[in-house]
């Protein structure tokens, strides 16, 4: 048993909820509504809380923790009809009960003469609403509610230490109450709150691996970005965790129960659409080392310079290729046996970075003086800077704005699909040529450059890849490489 996760009894209720009126926060001095408003706490988020609390130098601006508590939100029920559909329908539309209720407590103060801006607390209509901590894992919600309904009434935000956690809080509660409008807006002018940096430059020989600490905030930031529509974070956001993966992307990965906060499987098919992206992007650098490695096991000769000792030559690049490869953590030796599948490390949080700089540490191998150029390197750094040239392109991360209104055209993942590209009929194949055209071609050697945003999504999503094939003017047969167009 684990008694740092219980809930003392002094925490566990609020005296508020039995059987009195709870403590009521004045949004609008003359509101003509209360919210009643009961929040419940997991243990595990009270856990965390406290943790959270016992690392702050100073504790006397926190909140008590509470399993459940019970608080009052004075609120004018114009400005919520006004700046949330959600309140707009409950309150107005007769066929709910709280509208009745609204209407029935409306009615009694008329009879009595008395206008609802100047009521007491007792008498205004009370519309109950319950709150859990399953979506956010936010322990201190009652100051995140209050602080949207200060927003829907132009006001100030009342929290003083504005974290990512808190804003984060703000939008799932924005999202719920159909108000994210007014909420984006005061987020980019009025809310003073700077974003918390998840990426950062290793330091030498240090592993390059996203922490899960990071990957939460990341998470958090492209709810957040998605939500209350910050297209320019959401792009920069979904770039990061494309190039650096995620933990709950292991084929390895075990549900452990703590990772079930709403980031930590986006909405709107952006969870699906994101590892598929970074699945395409991995199998097509993986299918470069692929590729040499297939052509240096055939029959067919590598080393072009006809010496007597061409075939040894190329056996003595295969066999530094996969030395090299092996050591890099880039290839795993996997037999018959159900066992040697465990040699194979978890890659998930690999960074694509880190595969592209470390692929281009292959030497230049020689077996002799004479056998200069016969090696991995020539013939991979081109196509490594192609590659390079392609991870800019915008149609990497995902843009809010297409993604919304035109998601079919933009969509890495086929309609009606797991991920998955076995099964693919011949009709189905989209094979790419990397032809001497395109490696000679300087507008790829750009970052950003134009018309590049269409093509990147060709090449990663391609079911083959040929990287030695030679230019498509001197090739006899009618090739499938999508065409480099401008238009």
């Amino acid at each position: 048993m684990d008694d740092s996760g219980c809930v003392q009894e002094s925490e566990s209720l609020d005296p508020n909820l039995v059987g009195k009126l709870p403590e009521v926060i004045n949004i609008a001095e003359d509101g003509d509504l209360i919210l009643d408003v009961t929040f419940e706490n997991s243990k595990d988020t009270l856990r965390s809380a406290r943790a959270a609390q016992s690392r702050l130098v100073s504790r006397e601006s926190q909140p008590a923790l509470k399993k459940r508590s019970r608080v009052g939100f004075r609120v004018s029920l114009k400005v919520l009809k006004s700046q949330s559909k959600y309140f707009e329908k409950l309150l107005t539309d007769s066929r709910f009960k709280e509208a009745k209720d609204i209407s029935s407590a409306f009615a009694t103060l008329k009879l009595r003469n008395i206008k609802p801006e100047t009521a007491d607390v007792k008498e205004l209509p009370w519309i109950e609403i319950h709150d859990d901590d399953q979506a956010t894992h936010y322990a201190h919600r009652e100051g995140a509610l209050a602080d949207l309904l200060r927003i829907l009434h132009g006001k100030e935000v009342a929290t003083k230490q504005v974290t990512m956690s808190f804003v984060t809080t703000l939008a799932v509660l924005a999202d719920r109450f159909d108000c994210t409008a007014p909420v984006s807006k005061y987020l980019a002018a009025g809310l003073k709150f700077k974003w918390p940096a998840t990426s950062r430059k290793p330091a030498r020989d240090e592993i390059s691996v996203m922490s899960r600490n990071n990957e939460d905030i990341l998470r958090q930031k492209i709810l957040v970005s998605w939500l209350l529509n910050q297209p320019t974070r959401l792009q920069a956001a979904t770039k990061e965790i494309i190039m650096n993966g995620s933990c709950r992307w292991s084929a390895f990965a075990e549900d452990d129960g703590t990772s079930d906060a709403t980031w930590w499987y986006l909405q709107d098919g952006l969870e699906q659409e994101l590892q598929f992206r970074r699945q395409c992007i991995l199998n097509t650098i993986a299918s470069v080392q692929r590729h040499f490695l297939k052509l240096y096991t055939s029959r067919m000769r590598q080393c072009q310079l006809g010496y007597d000792s061409s075939a040894a030559c190329d056996s003595y690049q295969l066999g530094e290729m996969f030395k090299f490869l092996a050591n890099k953590n880039l290839l795993f030796l996997v037999d018959f046996s159900p066992g040697s599948l465990d040699s194979i490390e978890d890659t998930s949080l690999l960074q694509i970075d880190t595969i592209l700089a470390t692929l281009r540490q292959c030497p230049s191998y020689q077996i002799d003086k004479n056998h200069t150029n016969c090696g991995l390197r020539t013939r991979i750094l081109p196509i490594l800077d192609f590659i390079q040239g392609l991870l800019s392109a915008n149609s990497i991360p995902i843009t809010r704005s297409t993604w919304k209104n035109n998601r079919q055209a933009v969509a890495w993942l086929p309609p009606d699909s797991n991920g998955d590209r076995e099964g693919k009929t011949p009709a189905d194949a989209r094979p790419f040529s990397f032809t001497r055209y395109l490696a000679g071609d300087q507008r790829l050697r750009f970052e950003h450059a134009m018309g590049a945003d269409k093509f990147a999504k060709d090449v990663f999503t391609a079911t083959s890849w040929d990287w030695t094939a030679e230019d498509q003017a001197q090739d006899s047969l009618p090739s499938t490489t999508p065409r480099w167009s401008l238009r």
